[in-house]
């Protein structure tokens, strides 16, 4: 008998879903959800019920039933640097998730949603290469205050699911390559793949690394401080304001390429100075991995959803094609890539690990 797998993955304003039979996509649907519903809620958990309901919504009109998955997957959440592969979503896993200290992000509402479904049926919760890896180098760790080490956080799915396909279609393997590839959508990553380990990673969920459609990234760390003890604004206040309210959103209020494109068409001079600055922050990200590889890169990778975007990756390749050739896989691998995992320690190929 196939295997079933209902696999989700939470986006800043997008909720994705997929019914698996192995590895054979029975169907897939994406939610956009409105940025008027998303703001009302004051902080990701909040939005648990409405992504929920969402999520069941879609099942009844594909006239899917609960109890005939054997596995809820999710995309995992912001939890305590881990290795990569199959793990299973505990509740030691999500109470690190919720509490905020490896970063705020909606993909924790999956793993909670796929731990309390699995729990009402008696199944398995799983995620897979979470998006926050441990496998910086020792310098990468060190951050400039003994009090605060560097965690790399963010996209660590679609970006392996990537260079992987890259390898798969030049007849290379993965782990001989020297890669940086780069993750844009509502958040931004970039990182340094050597040799199959991921060496340098900005924490793009907590802020660091260049600016995104929905996040600040890195800020004038003085500046920042005066904003937190100005008492303007609550501690909830300021980490939505870097994570979900600032970036793009934060400029134009808009995080749809499409309409950002449009606005530059008809001669929005600043939406343009908006996307260009984007663009150049992401461009010098890439740059300053470039010395963690000694220089020795076979290829820089730009994915996601702004890979579809062709004036945006344009203005990112032309700074950076001098570097090593650039190759574009608009959208992203995450479903098929957890549904794989998911897979392999469903049949018995490999051992799902345990989070304490």
């Amino acid at each position: 008998m196939p295997h079933r797998m209902l696999v989700m993955n939470m986006g800043s304003t997008s909720t994705k879903i997929a019914v698996f039979e192995d590895d054979n996509m029975l169907w897939r649907e994406g939610l956009d959800h409105p940025r008027e519903d998303i703001t009302r809620y004051a902080s990701f958990r909040d939005q648990y019920q409405y992504r929920k309901d969402a999520i069941l919504n879609v099942l009844a009109q594909h006239g899917e039933k609960l109890d005939s998955f054997d596995a809820f997957v999710s995309r995992g959440g912001t939890v305590k640097p881990i290795p990569g592969g199959v793990w299973k979503i505990t509740k030691a896993m999500l109470d690190d998730a919720w509490s905020g200290t490896y970063g705020e992000h909606p993909c924790n509402i999956g793993g909670q949603i796929a731990f309390d479904l699995a729990g009402e049926f008696g199944r398995k919760a799983i995620t897979v290469d979470p998006p926050v890896c441990s496998e910086l180098s020792e310098e990468a760790k060190m951050s400039g205050l003994p009090q605060i080490e560097r965690i790399a956080s963010g996209h660590f799915l679609n970006q392996r699911a990537i260079a992987r396909r890259f390898a798969r279609e030049n007849n290379k393997n993965y782990n001989d390559l020297n890669l940086i590839v780069a993750h844009m959508g509502g958040g931004v990553s970039v990182g340094a793949h050597i040799k199959g380990k991921v060496v340098e990673f900005n924490n793009a969920l907590a802020g660091d690394g260049p600016m995104a459609m929905e996040r600040a990234g890195g800020l004038p760390t003085g500046d920042l401080i005066n904003m937190c003890f100005s008492g303007k604004h609550t501690k909830e206040e300021m980490l939505r304001m870097v994570n979900g309210r600032g970036g793009m959103f934060a400029y134009l209020g808009i995080t749809d390429a499409r309409i950002i494109q449009q606005k530059i068409e008809e001669g929005d001079e600043f939406a343009d100075k908006v996307t260009k600055a984007m663009a150049y922050q992401i461009a010098r990200e890439i740059g300053s991995v470039a010395p963690v590889m000694y220089g020795k890169i076979d290829a820089i990778l730009l994915t996601a959803g702004l890979g579809y975007w062709d004036y945006f990756v344009g203005l990112i390749r032309d700074r950076v094609q001098f570097l090593a050739p650039v190759h574009v896989y608009p959208g992203e691998n995450e479903m098929l890539s957890l549904a794989e995992g998911a897979l392999r320690y469903l049949s018995g190929q490999e051992e799902a690990q345990e989070y304490v």
